[in-house]
């Protein structure tokens, strides 16, 4: 067993991970967030910093599938930091390649004193066994809801290898500008169609990603986001990779504070459900759930109907969400009244499975993108 009193590296990191698991599995505290805060107070070398940052995420990622390889051996429920302890170390065991002996005498050598040997146990147990999953939703780490959701919608086939694809590490895509943006919301930017000239409003705009490479076309656009750090978010984007024509504004999509008639196109990127980027968000499976999904349509038609006004004559309205329920897609197509004619942008490139009766949808496996749904309209 490792000496618990002068831990090596890969402890020390795995010691960092177990700190943030706890907040992250037990206080609702966002990954990202504690994970960031934790490195920063630690000393760990580089390759240390991204393997904490792998045991933070993939332990946060597959936390069911690691409680069902754990809880085959608890005879009692455990405290939440062993639990959590468990957790980490069964992860290391199923989904790493660190060998079984390492990755449990490194997970026991960072438990308290007292539970030592019990965790000692419970991890070599796990290591020396199989697993026999019961069902898809234990195997790939899921709620039963998120499942069953998505297999109504895409149907099984489609569903599982959504599900299968985002629990795999997402591949960086960095534009020229150096802002880091998945190719789908790329291609969300190309159906809003802008020319040089174009005054654009987006009214659900940070972090900025699509108002920024909206601007690279020559067009002026009016980023809004109704919180103000948000707002700041996209200002900063903006300055950042020389967006100078992005515009920022603290605003309300729901009742926009700008000029009817005026905009050449108008971009709704309504806030979703999400579930087409659970890759980069490991604890988002966590989070959201079938009523949340429910007061999101909500607020996604409210935005579509405020955004209609806005657009001039001739002008393009653009609704895009980065998930793929029948909810938050195509049942708020009946938002859009009849001054709006609907215009097809999925035929470019075979980007998109087209969703009746004009708008598209990509699905993480598809492209190795995340998964996304667009939908255009022309005023008349």
């Amino acid at each position: 067993m490792a000496n618990s009193n002068k831990p090596d590296m890969s402890a020390d990191a795995r010691h960092v991970a177990w700190k943030a698991l706890q907040r992250i599995d037990h206080k609702g505290a966002f990954a990202n967030l504690v994970l960031d805060g934790e490195l920063r107070k630690s000393n760990l070398s580089e390759q240390d910093r991204r393997f904490c940052t792998q045991l933070v995420y993939g332990t946060t990622r597959m936390r069911r599938s690691c409680d069902f390889l754990v809880d085959r051996f608890l005879l009692r429920e455990v405290d939440d930091n062993v639990r959590t302890l468990l957790r980490l170390g069964a992860y290391q065991l199923h989904y790493l390649s660190t060998p079984d002996h390492a990755a449990v005498d490194a997970t026991v050598s960072i438990a308290p004193r007292k539970v030592r040997g019990f965790v000692n146990a419970v991890l070599r147990k796990v290591a020396s066994s199989d697993a026999t999953w019961p069902d898809d939703a234990t195997r790939l780490s899921y709620p039963n809801w998120l499942i069953e959701r998505l297999s109504d919608d895409l149907g099984a086939e489609d569903a599982i290898a959504m599900l299968e694809r985002m629990n795999v590490e997402p591949t960086v895509h960095e534009r020229d500008d150096g802002y880091i943006q998945d190719p789908a919301s790329q291609w969300v930017c190309d159906a809003v169609g802008v020319e040089p000239g174009h005054l654009v409003a987006d009214l659900c705009a940070a972090p900025g990603g699509k108002a920024t490479l909206l601007a690279q076309s020559g067009a002026t656009i009016v980023a809004a986001d109704r919180r103000i750090k948000r707002a700041r978010l996209v200002q900063t984007n903006a300055r950042r990779t020389n967006a100078d024509t992005v515009a920022t504004a603290v605003a309300d999509g729901t009742a926009p504070p700008l000029r009817p008639g005026v905009f050449d196109r108008v971009l709704v990127d309504a806030p979703c459900s999400g579930l087409g980027v659970l890759r980069r968000r490991p604890d988002a499976r966590w989070r959201i759930d079938d009523e949340g999904i429910g007061r999101l349509t909500r607020l996604q038609r409210e935005l579509l109907v405020a955004a209609q006004d806005l657009v001039k004559p001739g002008g393009r309205l653009v609704y895009s969400v980065c998930t793929v329920t029948e909810a938050e897609t195509v049942d708020q197509l009946d938002a859009v009244d009849d001054r709006f004619t609907p215009l097809d942008v999925t035929s470019d490139a075979g980007r998109w499975r087209q969703l009746e009766p004009h708008g598209g949808r990509v699905l993480p496996q598809d492209h190795d993108s995340d998964g996304m749904a667009v939908f255009a309209w022309t005023r008349k």
